[in-house]
């Protein structure tokens, strides 16, 4: 049974880490909505406040009364099931309320879940406590989304600003060595026994599926790797690419990874430290599920299912050092030498898979509005698997589905390569 002091400190250390990663920037900054796909960074931060209070203290706070009247309608993300929404591609031209504002709206809303959390008998903060951690991590996802937003936002200012951290000396990460896996009847979906209680719905419920035998690269694609495919042609090779990627090719006139540009001859890679050369040792990051995908296919590869990437991530030991809310490079790090195992399986990059995000067998959503929260996005979507540095800690788990579009590149996305049995 969670205690009401321990809910609340986790609350307290969620909700801080919220405010440490929004500290370097200005309010100017934390306006900025640089396309449809990225909010503001104070909009992150009202938005998960507003999750608090609509789906906590609405329901269970005496003479509950909203903090400002219009907030639900400016920072409710899509739930139909609330009320209408402020159109996501403008979030950026509301200037008022200001980051400041913002600040004392997470306050206030901080003050009530902690009297509520503190006066409530155990058998109400039971039934309470699942919202509310759900809550925790619905902020975690923000936090990881607020980062990559204003990786964006930064990318696109002359002035090359620098959000926080510095760039380390690369470890070699060694020759692409790959891991076999008999397959079988395997069981898929989230195990409280092994990863903890909570999972989100979409992660239910667990079941079986049959794997051919197959193999999984030990590391991720390093941006060298990548080198060598844009040398041979990979963005100018029509057969490679799937329609609809070779489409946005050519539409948007991809060249290189997101965020890498070419100067006097040389390739250079925008992070949240800064912009340099590109380092051949880190893995590629910022690639569509196209480019994932044809590059997987000009290597003689594939990528692996989700099924196959679950199964093999839960053999592993999570022991392993894991590059997860990287506070020094707020980058992807080279893999180091080879341990025998699966190198960067959590963290560094989260990993296109090849399987399309689908319900799983007798998948049902919660009831009310927070059923919206995963299951109505069944549709033209990928999953990615194992989180990346922008992850916060205590937010990774082998059963954790990831997904976006297919031609999504502002995330911190990568690959691992798989193929089948053959030595």
């Amino acid at each position: 049974m969670t205690t009401a002091d321990a809910l609340l400190d986790r609350y307290d250390e969620v909700r801080a880490y919220t405010e440490r990663l929004a500290a370097p920037l200005s309010p100017e900054d934390q306006t900025v909505q640089s396309m449809p796909d990225v909010s503001p960074t104070k909009w992150h931060r009202a938005h998960v406040t507003w999750f608090f209070e609509s789906f906590v203290l609405a329901e269970n706070e005496s003479s509950f009364r909203q903090f400002q009247d219009q907030y639900w309608f400016l920072f409710n993300s899509y739930y139909e099931a609330v009320g209408p929404r402020y159109s996501r591609p403008l979030r950026g031209v509301i200037s008022r309320p200001g980051a400041h504002d913002v600040g004392r709206y997470r306050s206030n809303v901080d003050d009530r879940m902690r009297d509520l959390v503190s006066g409530i008998d155990e058998g109400t903060l039971g039934k309470l406590a699942p919202t509310i951690e759900l809550g925790f991590h619905h902020e975690q996802q923000h936090q990881e989304l607020l980062l990559m937003d204003i990786k964006h936002v930064l990318s696109l200012n002359p002035l090359q600003p620098v959000y926080a951290g510095a760039p380390l000396r690369s470890a070699d990460p060694g020759r692409l060595g790959w891991k076999h896996y008999d397959g079988g009847l395997v069981e898929i979906g989230h195990d409280a026994t092994t990863e903890g209680t909570f999972c989100f719905d979409n992660e239910l419920p667990r079941h079986q599926q049959w794997l051919e035998p197959y193999r999984l690269a030990d590391r991720l694609v390093t941006n060298g790797e990548w080198l060598d495919f844009m040398a041979d042609g990979g963005y100018r090779r029509a057969e490679l690419w799937l329609s609809d990627g070779w489409a946005k090719v050519q539409g948007e006139q991809w060249r290189a990874p997101f965020y890498w540009t070419e100067h006097d001859g040389v390739w250079l890679e925008h992070t949240l430290h800064g912009t340099f050369p590109v380092d051949p040792a880190l893995p590629v990051c910022h690639v569509s599920h196209y480019e994932a995908d044809a590059y997987a296919t000009w290597a003689g590869k594939r990528l692996p299912t989700e099924a196959e990437w679950e199964h093999a991530a839960s053999l592993e030991d999570r022991s392993q050092p894991a590059n997860l809310a990287d506070g020094e490079t707020w980058h992807p790090r080279a893999a180091g030498p080879g341990t025998g195992g699966l190198r960067q399986l959590f963290g560094d990059c989260w990993e296109w898979t090849s399987s399309a995000y689908l319900p799983y067998p007798g998948f049902h959503p919660a009831a009310g509005a927070i059923g919206e929260y995963n299951g109505k996005f069944m549709s033209n979507q990928m999953v990615l698997r194992g989180g990346c540095a922008l992850t916060p800690p205590g937010h990774a788990r082998a059963s954790y589905r990831n997904f976006f579009p297919p031609g999504a590149r502002w995330p911190v996305t990568g690959l691992r390569l798989a193929d089948g049995a053959a030595a």
